[in-house]
């Protein structure tokens, strides 16, 4: 791991000292879109309900998550509308390292109109690998050489899918199993 993600990780760890706490940070503020009930996330984590309820209970009560209930069960989601959910947000994207791909591949490949995050981050789960779905004209020899420094930086894989504009207004993305994270968008376009 590279220094500054070494003591960004270490500032996190330090500041939340549950991992529990941590993965349901990561699960819900990375990509606010998620949801997941509390068997769900007993499985996932393989953590004990307990241990999971009482984080949930912290959050739901400091008005961080909201809850619906669907069916029978209680669906936990980020309160996106939180004062502090975007500062949250962002010290989780320095945490993954999402910072470093966005200053050094995504502003420097040329006409990107949109990059997503998904696979394992985009359903909130912590992974060696960054799944990456590119948007535009991307120089592609250049990307290698970027994702190689990124991949340096972050201590994390990357992997990538570059689609044309046209091809990317046929994509289904309802056939996603989790909504796709939009990282980076170029609001000139």
């Amino acid at each position: 791991m590279s220094n500054f993600a070494t003591q960004i990780s270490f500032m996190l760890e330090t500041l939340i000292s549950s991992k529990t706490r941590i993965k349901l940070l990561l699960k819900f503020f990375l990509n606010s879109n998620t949801q997941a009930y509390l068997r769900g996330l007993e499985t996932e984590f393989g953590e004990s309900t307990n241990a999971i309820r009482i984080e949930i209970n912290r959050f739901e009560q400091a008005g961080m998550l909201k809850s619906k209930m669907v069916g029978n069960k209680k669906v936990f989601q980020a309160n996106t509308t939180h004062p502090l959910f975007r500062e949250v947000h962002n010290i989780l994207l320095k945490y993954v390292g999402f910072d470093h791909i966005i200053e050094n591949v995504i502003e420097r490949l040329g006409d990107v109109r949109e990059v997503f995050v998904v696979g394992d981050f985009s359903r909130g789960l912590d992974s060696q690998i960054i799944d990456l779905v590119f948007v535009g004209k991307v120089d592609t020899a250049y990307l290698v050489h970027l994702i190689e420094k990124a991949e340096l930086l972050m201590s994390r894989k990357i992997r990538y899918i570059i689609y044309s504009e046209s091809e990317a207004e046929q994509i289904d993305w309802s056939k996603y199993e989790t909504k796709p994270l939009l990282l980076w968008t170029n609001d000139k376009k």
